[in-house]
């Protein structure tokens, strides 16, 4: 971000046994944010997620049991999901409550439902395809509404920030492709919030600090956003800017409480 008082923020796979993988997918125009477990395997220096060879066919209707490293083909009977679609490729054609997924031999994926709770991929679950009522992180990952470590609530997942809904206070972006449009609440930044003043030159939205406008830490209130800073309120007298060009309303108008 560029400062109108000199201050410039800006916007801002571990290995191990699973690893959270967010992939965006344009389809028809349609972005589709998919979070996959993979399981890593390492042999011959390559890691893989992978699927035990079943006789039984891979398709919808089909059951699965979890297994280290694995899905494997079982019977219904103490199962733990289910097969609801197998699609070519990505799992951008997965059901929206797709709770996992699974790579079938060749560039099929397996698209899972647990056959009972948890379910992830239901709105706010932190797994499956993410879109609307999903809660992310500062990095767009999605992450379980109920566990009190999100950023920001979904209103919805397009390619650009001119799509996103009216009361879109914040986007981030996922990948190349993707924005996730995000409502007020949780730790977005909203009108009439307070912050604590930048200690460093360069910091991304998502890292500025509300307080409470009573505090003596209480630096700026926010006024508004704008496309530009010559579009801020008359009330302000201070802005920050997010370089990132696919941010909506990138600039944030604010009122100083402090000359500090």
């Amino acid at each position: 971000m560029n400062t109108g008082s000199g201050f410039h923020p800006r916007p801002a796979l571990s290995l191990g046994l699973a690893v959270a993988v967010s992939l965006a997918v344009v389809t028809a125009g349609v972005v589709v944010i998919v979070t996959r477990v993979v399981e890593e395997q390492r042999r011959g220096g390559q890691a893989a997620a992978t699927v035990r060879p079943s006789a039984t066919s891979w398709e919808a209707g089909a059951c699965v049991r979890r297994e280290p490293g694995t899905f494997v083909l079982a019977s219904c009977a103490g199962a733990a999901g289910t097969v609801t679609r197998v699609v070519e490729g990505s799992p951008a054609q997965c059901p929206p409550n797709t709770d996992e997924f699974a790579a079938v031999r060749g560039s099929r994926t397996a698209c899972l439902r647990n056959l009972s709770p948890p379910h992830p991929g239901d709105p706010g679950g932190g797994g499956g395809v993410l879109r609307s009522g999903d809660c992310v992180d500062a990095g767009g990952g999605e992450r379980p509404c109920t566990s009190g470590t999100w950023y920001g609530k979904a209103l919805a997942v397009t390619i650009s920030p001119e799509k996103c809904p009216s009361a879109t206070v914040e986007t981030i972006a996922v990948g190349r492709d993707a924005l996730v449009c995000l409502g007020p609440g949780g730790r977005v930044l909203g009108r009439g919030h307070c912050l604590a003043k930048p200690n460093v030159r360069l910091v991304a939205r998502s890292a500025l600090r509300k307080v409470a406008c009573t505090s003596s830490d209480a630096w700026a209130r926010v006024v508004d956003f704008a496309v530009s800073h010559e579009k801020c309120r008359q009330e302000s007298d201070h802005y920050l800017r997010v370089s990132d060009h696919r941010t909506l309303r990138p600039v944030t108008c604010l009122r100083r409480l402090s000359a500090r």
